[in-house]
């Protein structure tokens, strides 16, 4: 019996995707549940599950085009018989004697085909990249997207030549690669931001010598009670929650004419990813213990990485943090995630002398920068806000405290 397979029902704020590749092409086998194509959207990357145990028998859709709720992608036919296998020898030229073969030369096992995921495998086609070429590389052999690059650019070493004098450069190669659905969406976001709201970023810095010494004196106990490593960005997300609770302006936003006091803190935190930066958010991050919002943090994570994250998890928040250190970065001026009003960046921890007590001592500091609408919070506001976070951080009793 021949079914048909439909784009499955979007999210309610996503129009359309787009059919980044077929995992499956017409005339091979198929089991139920299993993966037949990738579609993208705006923020995350769907699977479209095979119904039933049978065999690919059309597809109607190419890859990279663009499709709707409900729109029919291709046919199967359920229960299809899988290709004959080959005939099984008589059982009487089994018993015949067989004169002794010569040996075979031993035949090189073929190499596994690398995992690609969605965002490889969709530039691997366009840069024209065999999969056979790409060494596996990442976690259980998964190849990312700047692997595939990496391959569609090298070069093999010459061998060495005698120097003689080259031509000059007849043509300049350049590579047109059209921008995923994801980077499309984050372009727009951030022109909306910036082009919506009056932006202004204040700075501050924090030792983190307390934090550094409360962390080497617990890391293992806690992470033999809990699972789950201690790292700063729960910190950072406490101290931002009793910041807020002090001036609850800057966990509003503005809708109109009007402003929105948010009574609940769902604290956005920014993960980066082949795709593009992705901010999953904290729902209720006020009521998470230290171990809650590490975790949390850790599994959203792994699921934007590995694409599965869900839209409902992206959607949302009060109050972003992105930590732009974890690549170096030493200051900047994060772009507020609209229609939030402010974001916090974290930067990288450097050593450097500080005066402490008409003493000149090395410690630990952190340059932190809080990006704010000034449509909607003054600067005192935005200032003491920051002041509140540092010493939280400076000193984390206070966070037990509620100080």
């Amino acid at each position: 019996m021949s079914l048909e397979i439909r784009v499955p029902q979007l999210p309610e704020s996503v129009s359309d995707a787009t059919l980044v590749a077929w995992r499956k092409q017409p005339g091979e086998a198929i089991t139920r549940d299993e993966n037949l194509a990738d579609l993208e959207t705006d923020k995350v990357v769907l699977e479209v599950p095979a119904p039933v145990n049978g065999v690919i028998k059309e597809l109607r859709v190419a890859g990279g085009a663009t499709v709707k709720s409900g729109d029919l992608l291709a046919i199967v036919e359920e229960g299809a018989a899988a290709p004959a296998s080959p005939p099984v020898a008589p059982a009487a030229a089994l018993a015949a004697p067989a004169a002794p073969a010569a040996p075979s030369p031993a035949v090189a096992k073929p190499a596994a085909e690398p995992k690609l995921g969605p965002a490889a495998k969709r530039v691997a086609e366009e840069l024209k990249v065999a999969p056979a070429a790409l060494a596996t590389a990442g976690k259980d052999g998964r190849v990312s997207k700047a692997d595939v690059i990496a391959a569609a650019t090298a070069k093999p070493t010459p061998a060495p030549t005698p120097a003689v004098p080259t031509a000059p450069r007849t043509a300049r190669a350049e590579q047109r690669v059209p921008m995923t659905r994801l980077r499309q969406r984050i372009a727009e976001r951030l022109i909306q931001a910036q082009s919506s709201a009056a932006l202004l970023t204040t700075f501050n810095e924090v030792d983190l010598s307390a934090i550094q010494q409360l962390r080497a004196r617990y890391k293992d106990a806690f992470e033999k009670q809990h699972g789950v490593k201690l790292g700063f960005m729960g910190f950072f997300v406490r101290a931002s929650i009793e910041a807020l609770k002090k001036f609850p302006v800057i966990n509003a936003s503005v809708e109109g004419s009007d402003i929105v006091y948010h009574e609940y803190y769902d604290i956005g935190v920014a993960v980066s990813t082949e795709r593009g930066l992705m901010v999953p958010v904290l729902r209720d991050a006020d009521l998470l213990d230290f171990a809650g919002i590490e975790r949390a943090i850790g599994s959203y994570a792994q699921k934007a990485r590995e694409g599965s994250i869900a839209l409902q998890d992206l959607t949302g928040g009060t109050f972003s943090i992105t930590n732009g250190g974890v690549f170096g970065s030493l200051l900047s001026t994060p772009i507020v995630n609209a229609p939030q009003s402010a974001i916090l960046g974290m930067h990288k921890t450097q050593e450097r002398p500080m005066v402490v007590n008409g003493q000149v001592v090395a410690r630990p500091m952190m340059y932190v920068a809080m990006t704010y609408d000034h449509r909607l919070i003054d600067g005192r506001e935005a200032v003491q806000f920051l002041v509140a976070v540092k010493d939280c951080l400076e000193d984390p009793a206070r966070l037990l405290l509620g100080l």
